[in-house]
């Protein structure tokens, strides 16, 4: 089994910025799949799930906001008898221009709050990461990533969203190693 988790902020004033990108890969990986969401108040999550070959996902949209990111993670990893190694986590990464997708595993925060939390929560940074890009940083951080989208970048969000799924898919199908260098190397 394994958790996929989509980083955001609940609410609607946040529903289109640069930080709920997770939430918009989440969304449409759902969107993709016929999937609806339930809310699990008790898991600070929202949850759905799925089979992708053998393999059970269950597919997660934090209800904590962005800095709290870690204790929805925390939950879910122990109700489902998850370890690290079987969570992904999609978040926004300034580090990255804009529609740059890159999948690492076990590396450190990087300044990243929401990663900072989920860090804090595990005890270790053993688990795989979907950075999107959403670079270049006009201005002071923490007021660009809640920015919404530009309209140029609205026009690309529908392409990224579905390379960013089916990179997902990807990792669980071909293993992270293989997933890693085809997406890595764009």
């Amino acid at each position: 089994m394994k958790l996929i988790i989509g980083l955001g902020n609940p609410g609607a004033d946040y529903e289109f910025t640069r930080h709920n990108f997770g939430y918009l890969v989440v969304n449409n990986f759902a969107k993709q799949n016929n999937l609806t969401w339930k809310k699990h108040k008790d898991l600070q999550a929202e949850i759905t799930d799925l089979k992708i070959g053998q393999e059970k996902i269950i597919l997660a949209k934090s209800l904590t906001f962005m800095n709290e990111s870690g204790q929805a993670v925390a939950y879910l990893k122990k109700f489902f008898k998850l370890k690290n190694e079987d969570i992904i986590v999609i978040y926004d990464d300034l580090a990255f221009d804009f529609g740059t997708l890159k999948i690492a595993f076990d590396r450190s925060a990087g300044g990243h709050n929401g990663l900072e939390s989920i860090i804090q929560y595990l005890k270790n940074q053993n688990f795989i990461r979907l950075r999107l890009g959403i670079g270049p940083q006009l201005g002071v951080a923490e007021k660009f990533v809640l920015l919404k989208f530009n309209a140029t970048q609205k026009k690309q969000l529908p392409k990224i969203l579905d390379l960013s799924c089916q990179a997902l898919e990807d990792i669980i199908t071909d293993g992270l190693a293989k997933a890693t260098s085809k997406y890595n190397a764009r």
